[in-house]
């Protein structure tokens, strides 16, 4: 489909990433899955490919995904134990992807006990895709002030990005983590998305690796990927963080 998976492995395993930290597997929140039955599926499906935890992080984008922990949470408890009384084992737990604009710069101030956040003080950020957050800095700094860790969703995606190389490298000189999407390695958003995510990962600066799984193309695209032996050859000596967070 996207010109990959020419040579292919006999058993597909992402256990080496262990950990997705990035997706929208919470159903009804945000423009991921819809129903319970759905995300008890893709959690299945994750898990025969190697996935030990699934870190939900549904939008939060005040005009068009207004979640808090209000609505996360109570969905979060409601997932974990329809997979229970399945008996799935893999542990599924939420955090928050916030659209970096006026409202989050605000919700910060509130204290970081109002913010979603995974591991002991990571949390994951993201921009629009049109152009770059104005106040970017601002955030990244009072996010490292509050004692948080910020990771940028995708950075391979911001396009404005792309012939600007030198702007990656500012955001990691201010401390901010960076997580690539498995779907743009499979070349799903297009080649110069993929040849970004590369460079990156060849650059050494990608710390984590996610799905940013929204819907069943996706996870189709996933499983994919999983069999393409030059994936696993792109990522054999990159030293991925997921598995940080296993505990």
């Amino acid at each position: 489909m996207f010109g990959l998976f020419k040579k292919s492995v006999t058993h597909p395993d992402l256990s080496f990433i262990g950990v997705d930290m990035h997706s929208h597997l919470l159903p009804a929140l945000d423009d991921g899955l819809k129903t319970m039955e759905d995300t008890v599926h893709f959690v299945q499906e994750l898990q025969n490919l190697g996935y030990e935890k699934l870190i939900c992080t549904p939008h939060i984008l005040t005009s068009v995904y207004p979640n808090s922990p209000e609505t996360i949470l109570p969905r979060l408890a409601e997932v974990q134990k329809a997979l229970a009384e399945k008996n799935i084992k893999v542990k599924v737990e939420a955090a928050a992807e916030y659209m970096i604009d006026y409202d989050f710069e605000q919700l910060i101030k509130k204290g970081k006990n109002n913010l979603l956040t995974f591991g002991k003080n990571f949390i994951l950020v993201e921009m629009s895709y049109l152009a770059p957050s104005p106040n970017f800095e601002q955030v990244i700094f009072d996010l490292r002030l509050a004692g948080l860790q910020p990771i940028l969703a995708h950075p391979e995606r911001y396009n404005y990005y792309h012939h600007q190389f030198q702007e990656y490298k500012k955001i990691k000189e201010k401390g901010c983590w960076m997580q690539v999407n498995l779907l743009s390695l499979a070349g799903y958003y297009g080649k110069p998305v993929k040849k970004v995510a590369e460079k990156l990962i060849a650059e050494g600066m990608i710390d984590l690796i996610g799905t940013d799984m929204h819907h069943q193309t996706h996870l189709n695209i996933t499983k994919l990927l999983a069999r393409d032996s030059k994936f696993y050859k792109l990522l054999k000596d990159v030293r991925l963080k997921n598995r940080m967070f296993i505990d």
